[in-house]
């Protein structure tokens, strides 16, 4: 009789799949492991410009850092009264969703067996600018709606391929913030 044995995962799609497999599993007998607090530092340089930097993170039980600090520029177009250095803010949000949904289909695809070939992805976000300039209080600040979709081809038939966006809509950290909500609290230190 043969031991029933499987096959040891290679990495996918450029994802170390044992890696991921060995976290999942890591995490899962210790769950003091999953608290994560990710920051970033924003300064301001001129006009609606800005530069934030994310270089340490809380997470696994201790202090961590990136291999080197990753920037962000946000700034708004001229039409906005901007120098256009940079995306907006509410642009680097829709980068965020985005980003956050392609990982995960990517990761799972990976831990799935299911090698993607082409995977592309596009947010857009409607807003309307009388909440934000003041001139009307009864239109939101925000978006008020954002629609993703999907371009995704793989060697898994089509219905396969769908389930993966969903789960990564289903898992999606960014996503959760956006149609959940999130506390959100402001602190304020004057200088003189």
């Amino acid at each position: 009789m043969q031991p029933n044995t499987k096959p040891a995962r290679l990495p996918l799609n450029g994802v170390d799949t044992p890696n991921l497999l060995a976290t999942i599993n890591f995490v899962a007998g210790q769950p003091e492991l999953a608290k994560f607090q990710f920051r970033a530092h924003n300064e301001w340089i001129e006009g609606t410009h800005s530069k934030t930097v994310m270089n340490g993170f809380f997470g696994a039980g201790q202090e961590q850092k990136h291999e080197k600090p990753h920037y962000a520029d946000a700034d708004h177009p001229a039409i906005l009264c901007g120098a256009d250095n940079a995306p907006t803010p509410v642009e680097w949000l829709l980068h965020g969703l985005a980003g956050c949904l392609m990982a995960g289909v990517a990761n799972i695809a990976a831990a799935r067996g299911i090698k993607l070939t082409k995977v592309k992805c596009s947010v857009d976000g409607d807003i309307d600018l009388r909440g934000i300039l003041g001139i009307s209080d009864e239109v939101r600040n925000g978006f008020q709606n954002i629609q993703v979709s999907f371009e995704i081809e793989g060697d898994a038939p089509a219905e396969k391929l769908q389930q993966l966006v969903e789960q990564s809509r289903a898992r999606s950290a960014v996503f959760d913030v956006l149609t959940k909500g999130v506390p959100v609290t402001v602190g304020i230190e004057t200088i003189q």
